[in-house]
């Protein structure tokens, strides 16, 4: 562990602090001494002087302190991602108010001002944020320009995924690494010389099939030079990490779980599904509307696309699109013989079809799309009407995305796992990479996503997806 994580780790402590200080007496400041004086006259300036409420909200400021230790705020890292962290400040905070105003109603004095609490929760959830925010874009400035901080690594592979691994760390220095170089081979006399030329930090295994001994031997070796050793895993690996153990008698047997998301939890994600998708189809109903009518008016046909798609279970459903294609030359299910036609010879020229592997297709300039459908599909907004699915029960907000009939039929036996959940309209694998992935890894993603479920991890997924569709990478 580098002594900059521990610094750049160790400073959050006191800037969170500061901020929900600063919180505090501005929502003070706010009350009494603002415009909202004149429609809410002050109750309490002389029950909740100012010097007793400055010693209120430093109790109030360490009571969230250990909700945000708990809930991971302070865990080391050699780099941190706003976006990880907006959701637990969010969660945090909220947890920490209600906490706070339980408090208060049992005891019946203090203050009886809801401003404060209001106020006091948004400016405590914004200033945090904006802390950490300008906190992480320091921390990535010094990295980029200076590489403090940063661990120097060594990647060991010669498969597509450690090339991806290069250009990442290459292209993205606020990732925290430096690229010190590449060995193709698993051998520790090789890997020693390296470790002893360059000073190495970290040694990724991007490649792990290679045999149970090299293997035990590469972790022995990093854990006597004390270098942190990370692993890339295969779809086997990615798919016994959920297990329990129990016993038969006098038997212990091994379950390999499928799913993380059962009973409670499963109740729990789908109300979570129900009130997020009602609460955005209302919200953002006149955007549903002007769509449709431009769709209308952009081209003949209707404006709502419906082909059928696999979900839980492998059950068929009816999933719902903006229409981006012409009428005559839709495909799928519900499709026209031209277009489906069309498809085949477009996924037949290799230049042109960005997935060169796996079961799926995606055409650069497919000639199909409409003018308007061009921009719908660009930033997803094609999608929206996916929120009905999920609403019908047959999607959920987060999961893996819904293929056509004829591409399912191309999975093989191992990516056929991932219809143990449901489909969603965004997902790990959206929020990762995209169409620049390669039908595995998406796939290694998705099931790692069922099998690591969590109300935190759909926040994060839900919370990164828009800035994904305007900025096509971001990293924060």
């Amino acid at each position: 562990m580098k002594k900059a994580e521990l610094f750049f780790t160790s400073i959050l402590v006191p800037l969170d602090f500061l901020m929900i200080m600063g919180a505090g007496i501005l929502s003070y400041y706010l009350r009494t001494n603002s415009w909202v004086v004149q429609y809410r006259p002050v109750l309490f300036d002389l029950n909740l002087p100012f010097s007793r409420y400055l010693i209120l909200i430093v109790f109030v400021s360490l009571f969230l302190l250990i909700i945000f230790a708990l809930m991971g705020l302070y865990k080391i890292r050699s780099v941190r991602s706003f976006l990880d962290d907006f959701p637990k400040i969010l969660i945090g905070v909220s947890a920490g108010v209600m906490s706070i105003v339980m408090f208060v109603f049992l005891r019946q004095e203090l203050f009886n001002s809801r401003f404060l609490v209001i106020a006091g929760w948004f400016l405590a959830i914004f200033l945090v944020a904006l802390g950490r925010f300008l906190h992480i874009r320091f921390q990535y400035l010094l990295m980029g320009r200076y590489n403090l901080g940063s661990n120097k690594v060594l990647i060991i592979g010669k498969d597509g995924i450690s090339q991806q691994l290069i250009r990442n760390i290459k292209e993205s220095p606020s990732l925290g690494y430096v690229f010190v170089g590449n060995l193709t081979e698993l051998d520790i006399k090789m890997i020693s010389k390296r470790v002893f030329d360059s000073k190495i930090d970290e040694i990724i295994l991007a490649d792990p099939n290679w045999p149970k001994d090299k293997f035990q031997e590469l972790t022995s070796f990093c854990d006597q030079k004390h270098i942190v050793f990370k692993f890339v895993p295969n779809l086997y690996q990615s798919l016994t990490t959920n297990s329990t153990v129990g016993m038969l008698g006098t038997v212990p047997l091994v379950e390999i779980k499928r799913v993380a998301l059962d009973g409670w939890w499963r109740i729990i994600k789908r109300l979570f599904d129900l009130f997020f998708s009602i609460s955005f189809v209302i919200v953002f109903s006149w955007l549903y509307l002007l769509i449709y009518i431009l769709v209308k008016i952009d081209s003949p046909g209707p404006a709502i696309y419906k082909d059928y798609r696999y979900g839980y279970k492998k059950k068929k459903f009816i999933f719902y699109k903006f229409r981006y294609m012409k009428v005559d030359l839709c495909d799928g299910e519900f499709g026209t013989k031209e277009g489906n036609k069309m498809l085949k010879e477009l996924e037949k020229d290799r230049d042109n079809n960005l997935r060169k592997d796996g079961p799926l297709h995606k055409i650069k300039d497919d000639p199909r799309v409409t003018k308007l459908g061009g921009f719908l599909k660009k930033y997803s907004f094609d999608e929206l009407p996916q929120f009905f699915n999920v609403i019908k029960g047959d999607m959920s907000i987060v999961g893996y995305r819904p293929h056509m009939t004829y591409e399912v039929k191309k999975y093989t036996r191992e990516q056929q796992k991932m219809f143990v959940a449901k489909p969603g309209v965004t997902g790990l694998a959206q929020i990762s990479g995209r169409s620049d992935l390669n039908f595995d890894q998406e796939v290694k993603l998705d099931l790692f996503y069922i099998e690591n479920w969590s109300i935190l991890l759909d926040l994060i997924i839900v919370i990164k997806t828009p800035f994904i569709i305007l900025f096509r990478k971001f990293t924060m």
